[in-house]
């Protein structure tokens, strides 16, 4: 199948954050989403927590998401290049999806230069002025020994205990309405003066865009109830909605 010329972009799709049979609805859409790429894309760009909770053992992985797995491996078959950025909620990306699969693994920012445009992209955690306690826990969490002492728990106990405290993390999050003017001064004004002209984070879980002066800032929302994406394609970036 011949690869298409556009750059998809994605975020937060919690996936394991709803009993299966509750979540089954929105992984068919995004499966149906992946699918669709085929022939379109040249790349895609999954901004972080594509899981509600990933972690890998030496020989386990969480086998609830072996269907978005198969997705995506087929997707990356058809010439689709896959990377995927660091979330909140599963940093703890291991080997798996680069060596079995085949995508990308980003552990923070990525500088992207495509169609014209020279992105800065980010999940969008711990970007905010103020977020210093989640910027230590962050450090503490993905600390190689941190790693290793948890990799000591069964995955029978391991994988749901994380998944109790991945919704202790997610049931506390803001849910007011999105501060897009703080978010422009304090993330995107920083990185236009570095020279990046687009701006795009997810984590923020709001479908957000703004342009001034040749400056866009995008922040994805989510597939949990706005289902949205980024696709730039001929130069141009813009917002959809699955399906439109």
């Amino acid at each position: 199948m011949p690869v298409g010329s556009a750059v998809f972009f994605l975020s937060d799709a919690h996936l394991g954050a709803e009993p299966a049979a509750q979540e089954a609805p929105r992984q068919a859409r995004l499966h149906e989403f992946l699918t669709s790429l085929r022939g379109r894309a040249s790349e895609l760009y999954v901004v972080g927590d594509l899981f509600d909770f990933w972690f890998e053992y030496r020989t386990a992985i969480p086998r609830r998401h072996f269907a978005t797995l198969a997705a995506l491996a087929d997707l990356r078959r058809s010439g689709v290049a896959i990377h995927y950025l660091n979330g909140n909620h599963d940093f703890w990306l291991g080997p798996f999806l680069s060596d079995e699969l085949g995508l990308t693994v980003h552990g923070g920012a990525v500088e992207l230069e495509r169609q014209g445009r020279r992105l800065w992209i980010h999940h969008g955690d711990g970007l905010i002025g103020g977020d210093l306690g989640y910027r230590g826990l962050k450090k503490v969490v993905r600390h190689p020994a941190s790693v290793r002492l948890y990799q000591l728990l069964h995955p029978d106990l391991g994988f749901p205990l994380a998944h109790f405290f991945s919704n202790l993390s997610r049931g506390s999050r803001d849910r007011r309405a999105l501060d897009g003017g703080r978010l422009w001064r304090e993330i995107a004004e920083p990185r236009f003066r570095q020279g990046f002209d687009t701006v795009m984070i997810g984590h923020f879980h709001h479908v957000y865009e703004r342009r001034e002066d040749g400056k866009t800032l995008v922040v994805l929302g989510d597939w949990i109830e706005h289902f949205s994406y980024a696709v730039l394609e001929n130069g141009e970036l813009s917002l959809k909605t699955w399906p439109s």
